[in-house]
C-alpha cells in the first residue's frame, strides 16, 4: 500500500540518489561507471522503500535513531558489494537515512 509515508521516503531515496551520484562523479573526478552510478542511485531508492515500509514512530529521536540504523544497514549492501571500495556512500547512507526518517516524521502523517 502506498501511504503518503511510503511516497516521501522513496521520493526522498531518489533524490538523494541523485546527490550520491553527483557526488561520486565528484570524488572520481567523473571517472565513474555508470552501472556503479546506477547501483549507488538504486541503493539509495531501495533505502527509501526499506524505511518507508517502516511503521511510524510517536518520538523523533526514536525515528532518527531507526533511520540511521536502516540507512547503515542497506548501504552495506552497496558497500560490500562494491568490495568495500566507497565509505563515503556507505556512511552518507546513515545521514540519508535520517533525512528520509525526519522527511516522513514531519510531512508523512496522513
Amino acid at each position: 500500500m502506498m501511504t503518503k509515508r511510503m511516497k516521501i521516503c522513496i521520493g526522498m531515496g531518489a533524490l538523494l540518489g541523485v546527490v550520491c551520484i553527483v557526488g561520486a562523479s565528484v570524488r572520481s573526478g567523473f571517472q565513474s561507471d555508470a552501472v556503479f552510478l546506477f547501483s549507488l542511485w538504486f541503493n539509495r531508492l531501495l533505502m527509501g522503500l526499506v524505511i518507508g515500509l517502516a511503521v511510524d514512530l510517536p518520538q523523533l529521536s526514536k525515528a532518527l535513531g531507526r533511520g540511521a540504523f536502516l540507512g547503515l544497514l542497506v548501504s552495506f549492501a552497496f558497500y560490500s558489494a562494491t568490495g568495500f571500495t566507497d565509505p563515503v556512500s556507505f556512511f552518507a547512507g546513515v545521514l540519508y537515512g535520517m533525512i528520509m526518517e525526519y522527511m516522513a516524521y514531519k510531512y508523512g502523517k496522513a
